[in-house]
């Protein structure tokens, strides 16, 4: 086995560019149950931006928004709406990710760099992916503050209840037509992945629209990166629709892990989250398509989650609908029970239920 060049500890957060991060912030904490932990903005000497830090178990957002006309937030949510900029890494040593990776063709973003508080120090270097977004190297080991040094300790006074989100499961990019390939190729030599997956557009294709898709995975398999190009259909696909909404290749969806699924999702339910519906018929024969399972398949059905299997295993998943209104970002609940996979056998009833929406959006 090649030493990985890129040990990567997990993911340290995800940073969104949104047209409102304080309202942004109060969505995520009453509908998804995040909690509040840090701030950086005016108060603390950032002239340009605020920035808000959530938290529920092992996952961590910052919604940072503009606070003047011109400034590189204020024209990515110009362009793209609310997004991911940011997938930042969690690594042991920042400066070899980064001279790592450029040294095998990554175009630098921000040079490696130590900052610093009355908490430790943090060493952080980026580098460029697909569209505007980049992965930032994150190396904390010198840190026990709240989140990064230029942010304060932030709670707030609402009451949230965390609906037992666990961490980041995997994050999935669009990019354009044929592109796929190049970013594949990007992430297994750039950054040592290996390609775990592919599925093509026999797999994944409805009478309508069609993509294919290949997921690539690090060493350990704590960050998986499924990549989707758009493919010839007889309308538009989801993946273009995207891709002409976001105005270029971004994040798509989230995927994130629950140890209890009808639990998660019956609260996101209550709490107001949208989710895509597959038709009743799903699940007629659901038990003759994936075997038996332990759960109850009434409370399955009654919150439409969708059931797979592999040979490892099964795994539970929903999907909402976007979480801003342009057709973009979206998020995945996953809890796996066993399985590896990405749930390829719920693709057409899934991708049927998204053209429904883009039908009634008038994108199809």
């Amino acid at each position: 086995m090649d030493q990985d060049f890129l040990p990567i500890n997990g993911t340290d957060y995800l940073e969104f560019y949104v047209g409102n991060a304080k309202q942004s912030a109060m969505y995520y904490q009453t509908a998804f149950g995040y909690e509040l932990v840090a701030y950086a903005g005016p108060e603390t000497g950032l002239r340009d931006r605020a920035s808000y830090v959530l938290k529920q178990d092992k996952i961590r957002l910052v919604l940072t928004s503009s606070i003047v006309q011109d400034s590189p937030v204020s024209d990515h949510v110009k362009k793209h709406g609310d997004g991911v900029k940011v997938l930042a890494l969690w690594v042991d040593d920042a400066k070899k990710s980064f001279e790592e990776t450029t040294s095998r063709g990554a175009i630098a973003v921000e040079e490696p760099r130590t900052i610093k508080d009355e908490h430790g120090e943090v060493v952080v270097s980026a580098i460029q992916t697909y569209g505007e977004t980049i992965h930032r190297f994150v190396e904390r080991k010198n840190y026990n503050g709240a989140f990064l040094p230029g942010y304060i300790k932030k709670e707030s006074e609402l009451e949230v209840k965390p609906i037992g989100l666990k961490y980041v499961d995997h994050c999935v990019g669009n990019v354009g037509w044929g592109e796929m390939n190049k970013w594949v190729e990007f992430y297994e030599k750039v950054m040592g992945f290996s390609l775990l997956i592919t599925f093509d557009d026999k797999d994944i294709s409805t009478d309508y629209t069609a993509l294919m898709s290949k997921v690539v995975s690090n060493g350990n398999g704590y960050i998986k990166f499924p990549i989707n190009e758009p493919a010839e259909g007889k309308k538009k696909s989801q993946i273009e629709e995207y891709l002409d909404f976001y105005n270029g290749a971004g994040v798509q969806h989230i995927a994130i892990a629950t140890d209890d699924i009808i639990h998660t999702v019956s609260e996101l339910r209550k709490r107001g989250v949208d989710f895509l519906r597959v038709p009743e018929t799903y699940y007629e024969d659901l038990t003759d398509r994936v075997g038996e399972i332990e759960e109850d398949i009434k409370p399955l059905k009654d919150l439409n989650i969708l059931v797979d299997r592999d040979e490892e295993g099964y795994l539970l998943q929903i999907f909402t609908k976007p979480v801003q209104d342009r057709p973009t970002l979206f998020y995945e609940i996953i809890q796996r029970k066993g399985a590896k996979s990405f749930g390829k056998g719920n693709f057409k009833a899934l991708f049927e239920a998204i053209e429904r929406e883009q039908e009634l959006r008038g994108n199809l």
